[in-house]
């Protein structure tokens, strides 16, 4: 690469990582924040609340990179566009194709990012989160025992806990045992806690009443205790067996699954749709630089306004990211839509080139630009605003 082309990779790929950390950070905090009751109401630590909810930044990234990579580029080219160097460029002969080749090499960075978290990092990461989120729905103290909550452990079992004390001390304990069908059992308890051990997990209650209604008396019988284990081992087991689903699947697993697998004999189709979908994550960042290059790679003089080509850009490259996502839909149901995406992608890459390679300038027509104005105008006038000349 000469100096040019340095300049322009280095500065597209740093506003790539500026964007990509910021957009990912943005809509990793939102997504965040619903997970912030593994530290409040399931009681968990900052470590695992941090480890758990980090695990889905690839997916995250998966998705935001080729956008990021757009506004990287028109950056760039805005930065290019206002210091006057496109200008300089086109003048020395340098032509837009030209001038699209340091874009590819930092696209095809960003692509092969986009290929390796696809195929092993992202559902590496949600394979470790949903064994994680296993260990922790498994836990009893975690996941049943809510503060605040009448959790129906069985058909017959229910358990309140009026509030979760530091310590792991649970206060204001109230079962309800109807499992046996010969007798009732109802206990209340001041506090306890949950410990485990090689025989299982116990609710160790303290202070507390049982009360024990059995079938053909007419009285309860009444037992006041300072220390009674209630055994949990049942429902502290569960979770253990891990299920990996289709997103979890590595790409050669999609590739070539085992035909015995009952999650593939179930659906077809959506392993079909996230194979394709894998496929085509690494053609996104070429289809979304090609078309801002187009729209906004062409010189262009300071009087000439780059607000139409940025809009226009960004509305394509949306249009072609929803069709995108609407196809990954149509998909699951209809093996012909992968063949339609791979189309537009293509397509929608060949006519960007297209534009480059013809040095077309993607500019609003004067009767649309007077239609615009005179649109404002009569708005400003509604709004009692004097218009501008």
């Amino acid at each position: 690469m000469g100096s040019i082309d340095k300049y322009i990779v280095r500065t597209t790929l740093t506003s790539f990582a500026v964007v990509l950390i910021s957009l990912t950070g943005v809509i990793w905090i939102t997504q965040a924040l619903r997970g912030i009751d593994l530290m409040t109401s399931q009681g968990q630590t900052i470590l695992t609340f941090l480890g758990v909810t980090s695990l889905a930044i690839p997916v995250l990234i998966l998705i935001i990179s080729p956008i990021a990579l757009m506004i990287a580029i028109s950056h760039t080219l805005n930065k290019l566009a206002t210091d006057s160097e496109i200008i300089v460029m086109n003048a020395a002969g340098l032509s837009p194709f030209r001038l699209f080749r340091p874009f590819v090499y930092a696209t095809v960075v960003v692509a092969l990012l986009v290929a390796v978290i696809a195929a092993y990092i992202a559902p590496d990461g949600m394979r470790r989160l949903k064994r994680w989120d296993a260990e922790i729905t498994a836990d009893v103290l975690a996941n049943i025992l809510q503060p605040g909550r009448f959790a129906q452990l069985d058909s017959n079992l229910t358990i309140r806990v009026r509030e979760r004390q530091p310590g792991g001390l649970l206060a204001g304990i109230f079962i309800d045992d109807r499992r046996d069908p010969k007798e009732r059992v109802s206990i209340i308890a001041d506090h306890g806690t949950v410990v485990k051990n090689d025989s299982g997990s116990f609710l160790i209650l303290e202070d507390g009443n049982l009360e024990r209604f059995e079938t053909g008396k007419r009285e309860p019988a009444m037992v006041a205790f300072d220390r009674y284990a209630f055994d949990m081992s049942k429902f502290s087991n569960r979770g253990h067996d891990v299920v990996y689903g289709i997103r979890e699947r590595y790409l050669w697993e999609l590739i070539d699954p085992d035909p015995k697998d009952p999650l593939v004999q179930q659906l077809p189709g959506q392993f079909r749709a996230e194979l394709h979908d894998r496929f085509m994550a690494p053609l996104y960042p070429f289809a979304f630089a090609a078309l801002t290059f187009a729209f906004l790679g062409t010189p262009r003089t300071t009087r000439q306004s780059r607000n139409f080509s940025i809009g226009a850009s960004i509305a394509a490259v949306f249009g072609l990211r929803m069709a995108g996502f609407a196809l990954s839909v149509m998909a699951v149901k209809s093996a012909m839509a992968p063949l339609v995406q791979y189309l537009l992608l293509f397509g929608s890459i060949s006519v960007g080139l297209w534009l480059i390679i013809a040095g077309i300038v993607i500019e609003p027509s004067a009767a649309l630009m007077e239609a615009v104005n005179r649109s404002n105008a009569r708005l400003l006038r509604l709004l009692g605003r004097p218009a501008t000349a």
